[in-house]
C-alpha cells in the first residue's frame, strides 16, 4: 500500500469514528430523554459515549422505553376505532362501579387507571396449573358459536400448540370466526408449517408485528397478554401460555406452577378492546364484535391493560396502588422480582405497618439474571418484616396478588420489563368468594416453599453478593 493509499485510509477511519463517537454522543441526549428510569438512563449514557461503536446497535435495538409508533398508529386510526370504543364504553356503563372516594372500592379505584371503569355484575373462576386451564380453554373454543379471539405471547408447536390448533379447526368447521395474534420475539420457534393449516382453513393469523409504523429494528417491545375471548361473552386471562413446559412436561423446569382465570360478565368488554387495539396496531383491521355483556355473577372487576405506549406508568401505578392500600394481608407470587426503588419502598412501608406482607418466588427460575438478582434484594425486604419463600417443587411462573380481600391476577411481572417495557393485562376481582378462593389457593403454595433467610446472603461466598448486585444493576435495561 502507497504512502497516499494509507493516508487516505487512516483518514476515513478517522471520519467513521468520529462519526460514530457524534451518534453515540446524539444517542446520548436521546436516552436523557426518552428513557425511564435513573439507572438505565445512567447505563446507556456511559455506554454510549465510552463504547459507541458497541453502544449505539444495542440501543437502537433495545433503547426506547415508549412505544411511539404504537400512538402514532392508534391516532392515525383513531377514527376507524372509536366506533369501537364508544360500543366498549356503552356496554359498560350500566355495570361501572364510580371510584368517588380515595377509600373507596379498591377494583374501583384500579378502573381509573384502565381504559374502562371497573365493573360489577361478574364471575370469576380461578384456574391453577396448565391443566385446568387447557381443559377451561378448550372447552370454551368448543362452545364459540360466533368467534374467538386470541393473543399469546408464547405459541408453540409442540402437543400442547397442536391441542389449540385443532380446537381452532374444530370451531372453524362450525364457521366461527378464529383470529389469532401472537408475539414473534416470545414465539420466535414457531415455524410456519404450524400455522398454515389454520391459515387454509379460513382463520386470521397475525403476529403482533413490533416494528409495524416505526424502527424496524426495535424488538424490545414485547406483546406479553395472554386472552382468549368467546363470542364477546366469556374471556380467559393469566400466567398460561400455549406450551407443552405448561403441563409440566420438559424435564428443565419440572411441574409448572401457573394460575389463569375464566371470567364471564361485563369485564369481558375491556379485556375484548384490548385485544381489539393489539389487532388493529398489528393488522390495520377493525372487526365487527359484540359488546353486549350480560351479568353473570356478584363481583366487581377491574381490568387493566398496560403498554409502552401509555402516558403514565400504568402498571407501576396499579402495583403501587395495590400494595399501598393493603391492610390485612398482602400476598404476592411473581416469577421475575425485580422491583424498583418505588416498589421496594411501599412494601417496606406495608410491613412496617403491620400488614402481613409475603412475595414467593421460584427456587429454580428461566432467567439466570433474575435468580441471581432475586438475592440482592434480600437485605432491603427482610429486615423490614418482607417474608420472603422460595417456591420449591419445579418452576413457578403465576403472577398474583392478594391485598386484603382484592384478587389480582394477571401477566404482569414485578420487573422494569412488565411495568415499562411489556404490553400486560391485569384483571383485579373483588367480592363474593374469590378472596378466599385465592387465599387457600396460595396458602398451599406456601406448603411448598421454604423461607428466605437473610444469613443465606450474607453467609454466601464474596464472589455471589458480587454477582447477585452486578444482575441487580442490569436490571433496568434488560
Amino acid at each position: 500500500m502507497t504512502t497516499d493509499a494509507w493516508l487516505d485510509l487512516t483518514l476515513w477511519i478517522g471520519i467513521g469514528l468520529a462519526a460514530v463517537q457524534v451518534a453515540g454522543m446524539v444517542l446520548a441526549v436521546d436516552a436523557i430523554m426518552r428513557n425511564r428510569t435513573p439507572q438505565g438512563t445512567i447505563a446507556w449514557v456511559v455506554s454510549l459515549l465510552l463504547l459507541p461503536i458497541v453502544a449505539i446497535p444495542f440501543y437502537v435495538v433495545f433503547g426506547s422505553r415508549r412505544f411511539n409508533g404504537y400512538v402514532r398508529a392508534i391516532r392515525r386510526g383513531q377514527q376507524a376505532m372509536r366506533g369501537l370504543w364508544e360500543q366498549a364504553q356503552h356496554a359498560v356503563e350500566p355495570h361501572a362501579r364510580p371510584a368517588v372516594a380515595p377509600d373507596g372500592p379498591a377494583c374501583a379505584a384500579l378502573g381509573r387507571l384502565a381504559t374502562l371503569p371497573a365493573t360489577s355484575g361478574n364471575r370469576v373462576r380461578l384456574l391453577i396449573d396448565g391443566a385446568d386451564t387447557l381443559d377451561a380453554i378448550e372447552a370454551g373454543l368448543d362452545a364459540a358459536r360466533d368467534y374467538l379471539l386470541l393473543q399469546y405471547y408464547i405459541l408453540r408447536d409442540d402437543g400442547v400448540g397442536r391441542r389449540l390448533r385443532d380446537a381452532l379447526l374444530r370451531a372453524r368447521e362450525r364457521g366461527v370466526l378464529v383470529r389469532l395474534l401472537y408475539d414473534e420475539i416470545g414465539s420466535a420457534s414457531l415455524p410456519d408449517r404450524h400455522l398454515a393449516p389454520l391459515r387454509e382453513a379460513g382463520c386470521e393469523v397475525s403476529g403482533f408485528r413490533t416494528t409495524r409504523h416505526g424502527n424496524r429494528f426495535q424488538i424490545n417491545f414485547r406483546n406479553h397478554r395472554k386472552s382468549v375471548v368467546v363470542d364477546g361473552a366469556v374471556a380467559f386471562s393469566g400466567g398460561v401460555n400455549i406450551g407443552d413446559e405448561y403441563l409440566g412436561l420438559d424435564r428443565r423446569y419440572g411441574p409448572w406452577r401457573d394460575t389463569h382465570l375464566e371470567i364471564e360478565g361485563p369485564a369481558v368488554v375491556p379485556i375484548q378492546l384490548a385485544w381489539c387495539e393489539d389487532w388493529h396496531w398489528a393488522t390495520g383491521k377493525v372487526p365487527e364484535l359484540r359488546w353486549a355483556p350480560q351479568p353473570a355473577g356478584d363481583l366487581d372487576v377491574a381490568v387493566v391493560s398496560s403498554g409502552p405506549a401509555d402516558g403514565v406508568e400504568t402498571c407501576g401505578l396499579a402495583f403501587l396502588h395495590l400494595i399501598s392500600s393493603a391492610r390485612r394481608r398482602l400476598w404476592i407470587a411473581t416469577p421475575y422480582f425485580v422491583p424498583d426503588e418505588g416498589i421496594i419502598a411501599a412494601l417496606q412501608l406495608a410491613a412496617r405497618r403491620g400488614v402481613d406482607v409475603r412475595v414467593i418466588v421460584p427456587h429454580r427460575g428461566d432467567n439466570a439474571l433474575v435468580r441471581w438478582s432475586i438475592y440482592s434484594y434480600y437485605p432491603d425486604v427482610i429486615p423490614a418484616g418482607v417474608r420472603l419463600y422460595r417456591y420449591g417443587p419445579g418452576f413457578m411462573h403465576q403472577k398474583v396478588i392478594l391485598s386484603d380481600d382484592v384478587a389480582v391476577v394477571g401477566t404482569a411481572n414485578l420487573d422494569n420489563r412488565s411495568i415499562r417495557i411489556n404490553f400486560e393485562m391485569l384483571v383485579a376481582s373483588e367480592g363474593g368468594e374469590i378472596a378466599e378462593a385465592m387465599a387457600a389457593m396460595l396458602h398451599r403454595d406456601f406448603e411448598r416453599c421454604h423461607g428466605a433467610r437473610l444469613a443465606d446472603f450474607e453467609a454466601a461466598p464474596w464472589w455471589f453478593r458480587v454477582r447477585a448486585r452486578a444482575a441487580r444493576l442490569l436490571s433496568p435495561i434488560q
